[in-house]
Parts: structure tokens; C-alpha cells; sequence
């Protein structure tokens, strides 16, 4: 029997998802100043709660020198944890599960965003990116500081109400900077090899499951997110994706989430292959736990399309952007209705700031 969008999926751990919809994590950087949840926030998020059966948040920064958006969620101080739980129970109340995306940007963090200080990263190599700044390595015991404000900020979601935290290990984030032999030079046991450079991550997800064993009043999910590769020389490759996602699996994780621009795109680094590298990650996690496509879904067909492919969720960005009624329409086969203006629209339907509007532009045009 083939998988429908309207068909609930159940977690291992029992947390049910309505359908298979997840909204992807999009950072709209409507925060009050100091990463304070703001009423935008809650109500661009609870109107678009009422049809996915999930949504994952754009991404909460762990530690104020890992902000690499201004005005975006904090889940860095206790005095957060109320505003929170007001978007977590937003969320909730029109029959979505609510995760919270968190992250530490490393090397991609701005000086000016945090104060004109020196971002951190696990070496001292600057991004190829025109905009970064070259970073401080981190010393061996600020790793240890740097996994400690991570599980800070997963109790933190948890006394917060979510239903689950999303460790953002892709979009060359710190996550995905410890396991990339571009940014990770490090000659100690968080570098070198490939099974030291995914140690963070695995030591992360291990900590990450025996907290929330030991401090959740309630099933909580734990997802990763993660860009399959890159295109830096050196840099990540599918087969070092696909390692790091069996290791993930074997220490616990409840869900993958992909980070790609287009579901069925080839290979960024192998271009003489023409399959997409979608096949061989369903076939790495093997439905072993669920595992969440994303990447130019537009229409319930495209939609089926993926469900069709032995994938059992699907994440929509800029569908639910345009059109919070996305799953409804398709539902109730009123596709016809379902909104897809473009560009210069945006900013007068989303009622969105000014910055996040051009960044959205550039991200669609193909600029990142």
C-alpha cells in the first residue's frame, strides 16, 4: 500500500505527526531585539501550524557569538525559554508538532552581528565566501564548553514545551564545520580523520539522547539536519555523508532531515553522475527512522512523487511561505487556489522585514 500526504506517521518514541508535511526551517528574523520570541513570530508561525503536521522553526542560536542572523530565535539565556514556550503552544494548538531548530553558526557568523568580535570556529580557515572573516580556532576545552551550551539548549526546548529539537548540521554551520576537512584542520581527537571529524556530532547526538532520557516529561524528538555535500576542495563528500548518517542512526537519532535545493538534483561534486543522490541516502537509512525530503516540492504531484520514492515526509520552504493553506488546498483538491506569486510580491503578502525579503530573493534566484 503506497504512502498519501494525509497518512499520520508515528515516531518510535510515539510522538504522532497528522500527516506527512513538515515546514522546513526558514529564519524570518522577526525577533524582538536580544532574540526575544516576538507576536510576528507567533503569528506567522500559528497560521501556518493549522495544515502540516510538523514544523521546524528556522534556527535558534545556543550561544551569542553563534548568532549568524540578526533578530532571529535565541535559545541561549534562560529569560528565552518564556517567549518559547508561547510560540511552542502556538504551534500546538492548531494540531502541529513544534521543533526548534538550533544551531551555532561558526565561521559563518558576522562580526558585525555579534559585536564586531572574532567569530569561533574548529580551525582557523576562513569560508570562501566574500562576506566571512577568518575565525579563532576553538581550544580543546571550549569544544567541551561548545557541546555543554548545545544540551543547555535542548533542556532549555524541553522546558519550553517543544516536541523536539533539530540540530542544524548543514548550510556549512558549525555542525557541519566539524566534520568538513575544508574548516576542520584540527590535529587532535576532533580532527583529522573522518571518524574524528564527525566525533562532535555523534558525541552530541549520544549526550543529546541520555539528557532527554533523563530530563523529558514527555516523548521528545531528536532530528539532524544535513547538506549531503559541498563544494569546497576539500570538502564533504556523499560517501562521508552517507558514513556520518549510519553513524547518526547507530547512536540514536530520530529523524534526518536533507538540506538541498532540489529533491532529485545529481551530484554537486560528481558531475559525470546523473543520478540523484536522493537514491542512495534512502538507501543508506534504509527506513530506519523517518527521514525528511526537501528541495522544489511545489504541487501535491510533486509531493506524491517523493512519498512514492520510499521517502515518508516531505518539507515545503517557499509553498508555505506564499501559501499557509498549501495542505489544506491539496486536501480538499482546490490546488488550483494555492498562491505562487514571486518576488516583488513577497514582502506585501508576508508582511515580512525588508532584509529577510531581499535574502529570500537571492536564495531563489540561486545566489547561495
Amino acid at each position: 500500500m503506497g504512502k498519501h500526504i494525509q497518512d499520520k506517521v508515528i515516531f518510535e518514541n510515539g510522538v504522532e505527526l497528522r500527516n506527512r508535511v513538515v515546514m522546513a526551517p526558514m529564519t524570518i528574523s522577526a525577533c524582538e531585539p536580544g532574540g526575544y520570541v516576538s507576536q510576528a513570530d507567533i503569528d506567522y508561525y500559528k497560521q501556518r501550524a493549522k495544515g502540516v503536521g510538523m514544523i521546524v522553526t528556522g534556527c535558534a542560536y545556543i550561544d551569542p557569538l553563534g548568532q549568524a542572523f540578526e533578530n532571529s530565535f535565541s535559545v541561549a539565556e534562560d529569560d528565552k525559554i518564556e517567549g518559547l514556550s508561547r510560540l511552542a503552544k502556538a504551534i500546538q494548538e492548531e494540531g502541529s508538532l513544534a521543533i526548534l531548530q538550533i544551531y551555532h553558526g561558526g565561521r559563518m557568523v558576522f562580526p558585525d552581528v555579534i559585536g564586531g568580535k572574532q567569530p569561533v570556529a574548529p580551525s582557523a580557515v576562513n569560508a570562501i565566501r566574500s562576506f566571512t572573516v577568518t575565525p579563532r580556532a576553538l581550544t580543546a576545552p571550549e569544544v567541551n564548553e561548545m557541546m555543554d551550551l548545545f544540551l543547555r539548549a535542548i533542556e532549555r526546548a524541553m522546558e519550553a514545551g517543544f516536541d523536539g529539537v533539530e540540530l542544524h548540521g548543514a548550510n556549512t554551520y558549525l555542525l557541519q564545520q566539524f566534520y568538513s576537512p575544508h574548516s576542520n584542520i584540527r590535529r587532535d581527537k576532533w580532527g583529522g580523520t573522518p571518524n574524528n571529524r564527525m566525533r562532535f556530532s555523534k558525541t552530541l547526538v549520544k549526550k543529546a539522547k541520555q539528557l532527554i532520557k533523563e530530563k523529558a516529561t514527555k516523548p521528545f524528538l531528536l532530528g539532524y539536519r544535513f547538506s549531503p555535500e559541498e563544494i569546497e576542495n576539500p570538502g564533504i563528500t556523499l560517501f562521508d555523508t552517507l558514513q556520518l548518517i549510519e553513524q547518526l542512526i547507530r547512536n540514536g537519532i530520530d529523524y534526518l532531515h536533507t538540506s538541498v535545493s532540489n529533491v532529485w538534483r545529481s551530484s554537486l561534486r560528481e558531475t559525470n553522475q546523473t543520478e540523484p543522490i536522493m537514491h542512495k541516502i534512502v538507501e543508506k537509512i534504509d527506513n530506519r527512522v523517518p527521514f525528511i525530503a526537501v528541495g522544489n516540492i511545489r504541487t501535491g504531484e510533486d509531493a506524491q512523487k517523493v512519498l512514492d520514492a520510499n521517502i515518508p515526509l516531505f518539507a515545503l520552504g517557499k509553498p508555505l511561505l506564499l501559501d499557509p493553506e498549501w495542505t489544506q488546498k491539496v486536501a480538499q483538491g482546490r490546488e488550483n487556489e494555492i498562491i505562487t506569486v514571486y518576488k516583488d510580491e513577497l514582502q506585501n503578502i508576508l508582511k515580512l522585514p525588508t532584509t529577510f525579503v531581499e535574502e529570500l530573493r537571492d536564495y531563489l534566484e540561486g545566489k547561495y
